[in-house]
């Protein structure tokens, strides 16, 4: 959405900024999802320049699969009730209440594993690049297990595709920034890098990119 806000004449330069704070959405007593997750912000200038090279986006999202990552109640379709805020237990030992979130751990692993690889192929094609001409690979930060399998799928070299979940968990939407930042912050500093990203989860949702940094500016990482 920012870049394309960013071709419209008039505008020179858009701030995206974007907060998770998923600690918020879970259970601590829920086995599936309590140790998974970390809360984090970013703020990122994207600024037009003449000359740039051009970037591409795939995007799509397959809504039949929208049970696998979900918050049952509490919106506009099942509002929030006395019987929705009640903590239950389910076969797995798991607590949560229907307003907290659920994960299908293995449907999402599948997903990923089937339709991210084909939707970066099909990204490097029409971009007519070879995955050799990348050179970062900075995936959403969902697990080590399966961002690991990605590689392996994609046959990619583990140095070019930077991890921080050891550190920081599934941030969510703002996992991909804060690898950047984590990881990547000197070799991006100042420099001109070609990076694809990929993310991918509630919707069921994926989107992958490939950018140029030309001189980026990457600031320090503040811990609270």
């Amino acid at each position: 959405m920012a870049y394309s806000l960013a071709t419209n004449p008039s505008i020179n330069k858009v701030l995206l900024l974007n907060g998770e704070t998923r600690s918020k959405v879970y259970s601590i007593k829920d086995r599936r999802t309590a140790f998974l997750f970390g809360d984090a912000g970013s703020a990122c200038l994207i600024e037009k320049r003449a000359g740039a090279p051009q970037s591409i986006f795939s995007i799509c999202s397959d809504g039949e699969k929208s049970d696998y990552i979900k918050v049952n109640a509490g919106g506009y379709r099942v509002p929030s009730s006395c019987e929705t805020v009640k903590e239950r237990v389910y076969d797995d030992g798991s607590i949560r209440t229907e307003e907290q979130g659920y994960m299908d751990g293995y449907g999402v692993f599948e997903f990923v594993i089937t339709e991210v690889p084909k939707q970066i192929k099909s990204l490097l094609s029409s971009a007519q690049l070879s995955k050799d001409m990348i050179d970062y690979y900075v995936f959403h930060q969902a697990n080590r297990f399966m961002n690991d399998h990605l590689t392996r799928k994609l046959k990619l070299d583990n140095d070019i595709v930077p991890q921080c979940l050891d550190r920081y968990g599934n941030t969510s939407s703002v996992s991909i920034p804060l690898t950047m930042v984590s990881e990547l912050k000197d070799d991006l500093n100042g420099s001109s890098k070609r990076i694809l990203l990929s993310g991918f989860g509630v919707g069921l949702s994926l989107g992958s990119a490939i950018i140029e940094l030309d001189n980026a500016m990457v600031c320090d990482l503040l811990e609270i």
